[in-house]
């Protein structure tokens, strides 16, 4: 077997264990799993690439190939390392901007190898279909690039998490892509650099705007969106490159981000199109300037007093528990209430956090039961028997507004009805909105009451004080 065909046959067994890694990584109890079949699909694939390539290069290629490699596993490993749960979002939506950014540089290569020298090598109508990859292939890429940049800022509060607003922005954005089709038809019948250059400005601006006109409550989404661009960037490089891995895994991770994108918009009453549109069709709010009332306050105290009484609790985490990293102490507080015999459950979102999962690995991470972790479908129809809700750094998630609101900038969200609980207490820093810029009318409930500071101080008060 000579280097070309060994390296398809462990393209086609890595194309298989990613396969594998995604259907392990699709339950709590396969996760790991998942993972290790991940990891050497990924060794096998980059095995067989350097094999490939090393027997076509020079020395001093092998030599650049090796501090490529090196210099990026460094940096991989060091940012692995490093980032905390609570920065992950921000993480992956910098990756994705790698793979963008690599996708740009392939397309300009693959015109540089062929259409700037005459389109050697590609006969006939082939080379009108390289032109074509060459066009979308940095068009896919170059979006993905801004509109992850953009994205990381946003997750990570570098710039406002509200959305750009622009006169006309649909007609921007449906503008962009009528003046991509274009451009994509002037480069496949006339290509030059001229066209290449206005094209690849196009997507930059164009995934600025994108991912800008989209507010902070949707943001989850647009990081799953990202995911799946990624993905088609990759499926574009592996056409110009002609490496059917790159095409394979490309369409895995594009399709199966563009599924878990409109899952949860379902998840979100959202409008699939208009989110990944831009915000396409949806009309900025205004400041609530409602009045709800006052707030009631409660500390840690009399908090662990309602908990030795109830029967039944359910806690619902958001992103302020990640921030706080409360997720052990919370840990802690729910075995010392079970061996109480009070009935223990977690409500988790689908979107709870700024990442599809972000509660689920954060409180498999510090030894929380499966069993007794339930999606919002699972455990919405119990709140109204339950005796204590706790409310764990959760907002927009909880907000009765969408339910009860139709001028909401969430209306129609579906939402945890922790409201409907005999008692609900809030863990919040403070009464500041919520990342969708919202308030809160939870907060002003009869039946609720707020717990303020460090939630994991809190937390450790009320174990404390059992």
């Amino acid at each position: 077997m000579n280097a070309a065909n060994a390296a398809q046959a462990a393209y086609i067994v890595a194309a298989l264990l990613f396969i594998l890694a995604l259907a392990g990584l699709s339950k709590h109890e396969t996760s790991r799993s998942g993972i290790v079949f991940g990891i050497s699909g990924m060794v096998i694939a980059l095995a067989a690439t350097i094999g490939l390539a090393t027997r076509s290069i020079t020395a001093g290629g092998v030599a650049l190939l090796v501090i490529a490699m090196v210099i990026g596993a460094v940096i991989g490993l060091w940012r692995a390392r490093v980032v905390e749960m609570t920065g992950m979002p921000e993480l992956i939506a910098m990756l994705h901007s790698f793979v963008g950014l690599a996708a740009v540089l392939v397309g300009w290569d693959g015109y540089y190898e062929v259409e700037a020298k005459g389109g050697a090598g590609f006969p006939g109508s082939l080379l009108r279909i390289h032109h074509a990859e060459v066009f979308i292939g940095v068009f896919i890429g170059a979006v993905t690039f801004t509109g992850s940049v953009v994205a990381f800022l946003k997750l990570s509060a570098r710039i406002k998490s509200a959305p750009l607003t622009l006169p006309g922005k649909n007609v921007i954005n449906l503008g962009s892509l009528v003046v991509f089709a274009g451009l994509t038809v002037a480069f496949v019948i006339h290509p030059n650099l001229g066209l290449l250059i206005a094209m690849t400005l196009v997507a930059l601006l164009l995934g600025v705007h994108l991912v800008a006109s989209i507010g902070g409550g949707d943001m989850p989404v647009v990081v799953s969106m990202l995911n799946s661009y990624s993905g088609w960037a990759a499926a574009a490089s592996g056409f110009l490159l002609d490496n059917n891995l790159l095409i394979v895994t490309g369409a895995l991770v594009g399709s199966s981000g563009a599924y878990l994108s409109y899952i949860m918009c379902q998840a979100m009453n959202r409008s699939f199109i208009s989110v990944i549109a831009g915000g396409f069709g949806i009309v900025a709010s205004g400041a609530d300037d409602t009045d709800y009332g006052d707030y009631r306050e409660i500390n840690a105290q009399d908090t662990a007093d309602l908990l030795k009484d109830a029967s039944s609790v359910i806690i619902t985490p958001g992103y302020g528990m990640a921030v706080a990293q409360a997720q052990y102490p919370v840990a802690d507080l729910t075995r010392k209430l079970r061996e109480r015999g009070v009935e223990v459950r977690f409500g988790i979102h689908p979107v709870a956090g700024r990442l599809p999962g972000h509660m689920n690995v954060l409180l498999a991470e510090a030894k929380v039961p499966y069993d007794i972790v339930l999606e919002m479908d699972e455990i919405n129809d119990d709140f109204e028997g339950t005796s204590v809700v706790l409310v764990i750094g959760a907002n927009d998630t909880v907000n009765p507004a969408a339910a009860e609101d139709p001028s909401s900038p969430i209306a129609g969200m579906p939402v945890l009805r922790v409201w409907e609980a005999k008692s609900v207490i809030v863990f919040k820093r403070s009464m500041a909105a919520g990342y969708a810029g919202v308030q809160n009318p939870l907060f002003f409930r009869e039946n609720a009451q707020m717990l303020f500071g460090d939630a994991k101080e809190r937390v450790e008060d009320i174990i404390r004080a059992l």
